[in-house]
């Protein structure tokens, strides 16, 4: 009786000890939220913006060496609606402390991600969350980009929560190219979710955060339609208009073709083929940004949206030197975007509070970045490329 009762003593416990296990592998993996890859794309989904025999990839220069604020000096972080508060750049690498910045540098940087180092203490029952931002005194501003990949929020919602509750005042960039398929590939009605998803966690953790829509890849009618779907599904689905603190636009210059370069059909536009089919010597012309940039702020306008900013959070020049874009091609290009979009008013389209300005801040693309190194700021070890230089004396010429 008694080796009965212990065999049945054992089993119990076996169960006990089993499901405890379980438990906390449970525990654990709902925690387990790592942010994505700044540039997440399946096996099969090949990247094609450029045309082009070969894919590249972004592997971090070995040459690259971490400084600290005492290697590049410090600065002050730019008064609002300032030339350098304006103008911002794109870091594929992360961190801004892998580069020798000059003495003016952008005023903001956005890096994919929200930068997120997660610590999960006793099992994944205390979780905590903080941004993973350089030294204090680089006087870049960092903007955090939730990303919505197939319509999961990464990092979490309750991550987000936790994220504005201990970085208040923020603007949140929900999502990247949600209309390129290797990027965050969402259908419409699947981004409008994440997107409510993403302001209710927010917002609800700090009132002061500011939230931005992702933004599409250049805009063009069929992707002003993908943006209409995202719009009427928030409205069907929660009653209510979107809301959007800042509205949000890339402005490449690029093909809309199936199973061509560029930029493709966006997801979930089944019997779509085409688009605007604009051409590689199309790529660096100034009036197809600025007509771009018109075409989003008369939308905007017609949604009653017009009183809000409106950010460019990336562009640039990706074809290749080969192709007819050298070093002075990119600096006219880079140089010429940044009086553009300066200058660009229109009492009847633009921000109020920004003497009408049809575009409030905008993002070079990029610090440095193996597949398209026409627009690299920097060399592979780090040093300013003539580029920078060129970008450093423009915010220097136009400092208050």
């Amino acid at each position: 009786m008694k080796f009965k009762q212990t065999r049945l003593r054992i089993f119990v416990y076996s169960l006990l000890a089993l499901g405890l296990a379980l438990g906390i592998a449970f525990i654990l993996l709902q925690n387990f939220e790592p942010d994505w890859w700044p540039f997440p794309q399946e096996e099969d989904v090949a990247e094609t913006l450029i045309p082009s025999e070969g894919a590249v990839k972004h592997v971090r220069s070995p040459y690259l060496t971490h400084l600290t604020i005492a290697d590049v000096g410090t600065t002050e972080l730019p008064k609002p609606y300032s030339t350098r508060w304006r103008t911002g750049v794109g870091i594929p690498d992360k961190d801004p402390m892998w580069f020798k910045w000059p003495a003016v540098r952008p005023g903001w940087y956005l890096n994919w991600t929200t930068s997120l180092v997660a610590q999960t203490r006793f099992f994944g029952l205390w979780r905590t969350v903080r941004m993973n931002l350089p030294d204090q005194g680089l006087g870049i501003e960092f903007v955090p980009m939730v990303r919505v990949y197939k319509g999961r929020l990464s990092p979490s919602a309750s991550d987000l929560a936790r994220l504005a509750r201990q970085y208040p005042g923020r603007t949140w960039l929900i999502g990247n190219e949600p209309d390129v398929r290797w990027q965050d590939n969402v259908k419409a009605e699947d981004y409008a979710v994440a997107y409510h998803n993403a302001y209710t966690a927010i917002k609800g953790a700090d009132a002061t955060a500011q939230v931005a829509i992702g933004g599409i890849s250049q805009v063009t009618p069929i992707r002003l339609t993908y943006l209409e779907r995202i719009w009427t599904t928030y409205q069907t689905n929660y009653g209510a208009a979107m809301p959007v603190d800042v509205w949000n636009m890339h402005a490449f210059v690029l093909r809309e073709e199936l199973h061509n370069w560029g930029v493709g059909m966006p997801p979930g536009f089944t019997t779509e083929t085409k688009g605007v089919l604009w051409d590689v010597a199309d790529h660096n012309k100034l009036p197809l940004v600025e007509g771009q940039i018109r075409q989003m702020r008369q939308w905007m306008a017609a949604h009653g949206q017009q009183q809000k900013p409106l950010w460019i959070t990336e562009y640039g020049i990706l074809m290749p030197e080969s192709y007819g874009f050298g070093p002075q091609v990119v600096r006219d290009f880079m140089l010429g975007s940044f009086d553009l979009f300066d200058k660009l008013r229109d009492p009847a389209l633009g921000y109020g509070a920004d003497e009408n300005r049809l575009v409030q801040r905008w993002v070079w693309f990029s610090t440095q970045y193996d597949p398209y190194p026409a627009g690299n700021l920097f060399n592979l070890s780090g040093q300013p490329k003539p580029l920078m230089r060129s970008f450093s004396n423009y915010l220097a010429a136009h400092s208050e």
